[in-house]
């Protein structure tokens, strides 16, 4: 399985060390997770690069198979709202997409099999 190194925030790094902790994600997804998390790149808030994807971050990203587009908003679960375009952190797509960066390609496992996903875009807001 490849693994790409991450680059996370100090407290971004912290929240997914917790929820891999205390989550029911996948055999698959946790594998990766962590895999990923062994080989990341930790940055403070100041250092951390302005296209990764990260708690706050807008994120616009394509499902390669389909081609459709998304864009939507990465907050903690309390805030989280669809139709207002504000996806849990905490939520596959959240899950898989942070640390990545502008132009990464990630695979991850959905509710409705392994799926890939293009990340065309992020705004640090």
């Amino acid at each position: 399985m490849e693994t790409k190194s991450l680059s996370l925030s100090k407290s971004d790094f912290k929240l997914l060390k917790e929820h891999l902790e205390k989550s029911n994600m996948s055999a698959y997804n946790k594998e990766k997770l962590q895999a990923e998390l062994k080989a990341a790149t930790i940055y403070t808030e100041e250092e951390l690069p302005s296209d990764v994807v990260c708690l706050k971050s807008e994120a616009r990203i394509a499902n390669v198979k389909t081609g459709k587009e998304f864009t939507f908003k990465l907050v903690m679960p309390e805030e989280a709202n669809i139709k207002a375009q504000k996806v849990s952190v905490f939520a596959p797509i959240g899950i898989a997409l942070f640390g990545y960066r502008t132009g990464d390609s990630i695979n991850w496992e959905m509710p409705d099999g392994i799926q890939e996903f293009k990340i065309l875009e992020v705004n640090r807001l």
